[in-house]
């Protein structure tokens, strides 16, 4: 196949420097028959020899990988895609409009989503095939896995006509990577230094391997013990009964406390001299892991008293009575509250795409999800550049592209 020489055409690339206008000459085929060869090779119309040279051809936007991935971060870390529109204009080269912005950060988290399913599929592979490798030796810590549900805001009503529909989001995280320390009044403190999210808004079968290979990821079948921290939900259960058999399962104290708390406003018709006291007391008696006393308590109530509750609070101990053994869980050194995935649900979703007025299509809401999760773990350089780079084959060091991603 022949090509010969057509003429000089200017372009221009956006770089974390600015923008760089250059020229560059185009071929084309020198016969008909050269040009059915071009077409079968997948290439039409002008070619640009430099544009390959530069490894600018395969890109998306007229824009470097490294600009796409500061543009994407950017609109993780502000509120809104305007936000990110104005801090970009202020702290870098790049002056792009809102949409703009919004079209590469979907494609930069679309990439990135899709191979967190590939991984998570492989994973769920070898355990539909029995063929997890799980070490004998085991590690003398403790890996923690907390799961939580939070409504995210979208475009579209579903059958019951609301628009809200659950982000489910995972974490794991482990006691080798805490910091502990004494306060000055004598309390222990700590502080995880190493954690891991995943979210999921399509669905639980998809989040279900999300978690399992979140799980893997962290270590699990390597650490003495497995602890899963939920609020209880069936669907959690389930899900550890399937994945983590192993693991113990604890009920959120706090919220247990609460579904008390509810369930006692309730019978005592809101009087706080009343229904004060008997939450606390029965608090007390779960924490000391006294449930049949806490179950005698409410059966005391009486059936005019329990009528008053649409809460079945002693249906609610018996489904979780597995679970809410503290007594014996802070013996051994377990947390029994669920903050931290809480905290979670605040910096990956609320804080992002929960803002005032917002509503979100479904795949573009995953899109931005998975790219704060990744923020947030601390997998930016991992799971986000490296994978961008490697899906569009380009070496981050390649002279023309090669530019700092700065923090």
């Amino acid at each position: 196949m022949k090509l010969r020489r057509y003429r000089r055409c200017g372009a221009s690339v956006i770089t974390l420097s600015g923008r760089v206008h250059y020229d560059r000459m185009s071929l084309i085929p020198s016969s008909k028959a050269d040009a059915k060869r071009l077409e079968v090779s997948g290439h039409t119309g002008l070619l640009f020899p430099l544009d390959e040279v530069l490894q600018l051809d395969r890109l998306p936007f007229k824009m470097t990988v490294a600009v796409m991935l500061e543009i994407a971060r950017e609109a993780c870390r502000s509120h809104s895609y305007e936000e990110a529109e104005q801090k970009l204009r202020e702290r870098t080269c790049i002056r792009l409009n809102d949409d703009s912005i919004r079209a590469v950060t979907n494609t930069v988290g679309e990439l990135v989503f899709a191979n967190d399913v590939r991984v998570a599929d492989e994973k769920w592979a070898l355990l539909d095939s029995a063929k997890l490798s799980i070490p004998d030796k085991k590690l003398n810590y403790i890996l923690y896995l907390e799961v939580d549900g939070a409504m995210l805001p979208t475009r579209h009503k579903n059958d019951q006509g609301s628009i809200w529909k659950e982000n489910k989001l995972g974490m794991a995280f482990s006691t080798d990577n805490f910091l502990v320390w004494t306060d000055g009044k004598g309390q222990k403190r700590h502080r995880i230094l190493k954690r891991e999210y995943t979210a999921f808004v399509e669905g639980l079968d998809g989040f279900k391997k999300q978690m399992l290979a979140l799980a893997l990821r962290n270590g699990y079948g390597q650490y003495r013990q497995t602890v899963l921290l939920s609020d209880g939900a069936t669907w959690i259960r389930k899900m550890k009964d399937e994945l983590f058999p192993d693991a113990q399962q604890i009920l959120d104290f706090f919220h247990l406390c609460e579904n008390v708390s509810n369930f006692s406003k309730s019978v005592f018709s809101m009087d706080e001299a009343k229904y004060r006291p008997w939450t606390d007391m029965m608090c007390d008696l779960l924490k000391a892991s006294c449930l049949e006393k806490a179950i005698g308590e409410i059966k005391k109530l009486g059936k005019r008293l329990l009528s008053k509750s649409k809460h079945d609070l002693l249906q609610y101990l018996m489904h979780n009575k597995d679970n809410i053994d503290y007594a014996t869980y802070i013996g051994n050194g377990y947390f029994i509250g669920s903050g931290a995935i809480e905290s979670g649900n605040r910096t990956v979703l609320q804080q992002r795409l929960k803002q005032p007025g917002m509503r979100w299509n479904t795949k573009t809401g995953q899109y931005i999800l998975t790219l704060m999760a990744k923020d947030k773990s601390g997998l930016w350089e991992q799971d986000v550049v490296q994978a961008i780079y490697r899906h569009y084959g380009i070496d981050p060091n390649a002279g023309f592209i090669k530019a700092p991603f700065s923090n």
